[in-house]
């Protein structure tokens, strides 16, 4: 599909700023957006988290959140303080607990919200542990190694994962499983002992990836079955942060600014000076953070088209992944902060959900 992938650099943004903290309306792409926060991680009934809450991804749709807590409360008759996985239904109002092992990396759910995964460990090495929320049943898939990392598509019957073999060994690979046609695709990763976080498209025909041991991020297209790249050129180190639900960009950090590829047109947008977290499903919308932060901090919503930047957090703050559903409506982030909601006195880190509509 793509013989040669460019970065080339294209016109920097100029951003409109919005006064840190606005609670009421921001100025966004198509007007006045008027902007609210709630608290994701509570009980059904309300109650808030007596532990720590983060890992959060949301759905397209931002109808669920799923999460990860170490509170024993959230459910009723819950006494575990061990890290569990929790979702919280917005419409229904609910939060119901996952499964009781604890994951190993954030959890990951689908883009229809049907499914929730996560590695956990198993004999000597590592299982992804799905679950089809319908039905509260759940399959579980060997990693063959240890060190997992994962992404699922949008019906949660296409998955990847890396593959991290143990010392000596010095390769890895990422597998795309299919369980809709019962095929397996493999994308051999050579001379690289460093984590390489797969990002999956949601028709599972897209994957971006990172060979950790040479800096490079690489596009894996399905219909000819190779990796075409490096995306970022020869003479730059990069780091992958996400491929957009629909494929059509890809956001790496190299230096102290971001950039955004795009797939269709091989072209990069430079967005300086920040340092991108997550990116919206249609890929306009990117939740960044100050460049050269690692921990909590401010969280902004940058409009890729426009370049206005709508505040998330003006309050220390962190996200993941999966983080905004599609049109920037939705931005999930936890924060130690005891002041973004009322109420707030557990003392906790906890999830919140800050809307744009």
């Amino acid at each position: 599909m793509r013989t040669v992938l460019s970065a080339a650099t294209v016109a920097v943004f100029t951003v409109t700023a919005v006064p840190p903290g606005a609670a009421a309306a921001q100025t966004g792409a198509t007007g006045v957006r008027v902007t609210g926060v709630e608290r994701i991680s509570v009980a059904t009934d309300g109650t808030q988290a007596n532990g720590h809450s983060v890992d959060a991804s949301i759905t397209p749709d931002g109808h669920r959140v799923v999460f990860t807590s170490s509170a024993g409360n959230l459910i009723p008759g819950g006494t575990t303080a061990a890290r569990r996985v929790y979702l919280r239904d917005r419409q229904a109002g609910q939060t119901t607990r996952l499964g009781t092992e604890e994951p190993l990396k954030p959890p990951g759910i689908s883009g229809d919200g049907g499914f929730v995964g996560y590695p956990v460990q198993w004999m000597r090495g590592e299982m992804i542990r799905l679950h089809r929320i319908s039905t509260g049943a759940s399959i579980g898939h060997s990693c063959t190694a240890y060190n997992c990392e994962m992404s699922v598509g949008a019906d949660g019957l296409r998955l990847a994962y890396s593959v991290r073999f143990r010392p000596p060994e010095p390769n890895q690979r990422i597998e795309v499983i299919d369980w809709a046609s019962n095929n397996t695709y493999t994308i051999d990763i050579i001379h690289n002992t460093q984590p390489s976080r797969p990002s999956l498209s949601d028709d599972a025909y897209h994957l971006a990836y990172q060979d950790g041991g040479e800096q490079d991020v690489f596009v894996w297209d399905r219909t000819n079955g190779t990796p075409a790249g490096p995306i970022e050129g020869p003479a730059r180190a990069a780091t992958l942060v996400q491929l957009s639900d629909d494929g059509s960009k890809v956001v790496y950090l190299s230096g102290p600014d971001t950039f955004v590829y795009d797939t269709g047109s091989g072209t990069t947008q430079s967005v300086p000076n920040v340092r991108g977290v997550a990116i919206d499903p249609t890929g306009r919308y990117l939740l960044h953070a100050p460049s050269g932060t690692a921990g909590p901090s401010s969280l902004t919503l940058r409009d890729l088209q426009t370049g206005t930047d709508e505040t998330v957090s003006a309050q220390p703050a962190s996200a993941g992944i999966d983080a905004v559903s599609a049109g920037g409506r939705d931005v999930v982030f936890q924060s130690e902060a005891e002041d973004i909601v009322p109420g707030d006195t557990n003392g906790r880190t906890d999830v919140f959900l800050r809307s744009f509509h």
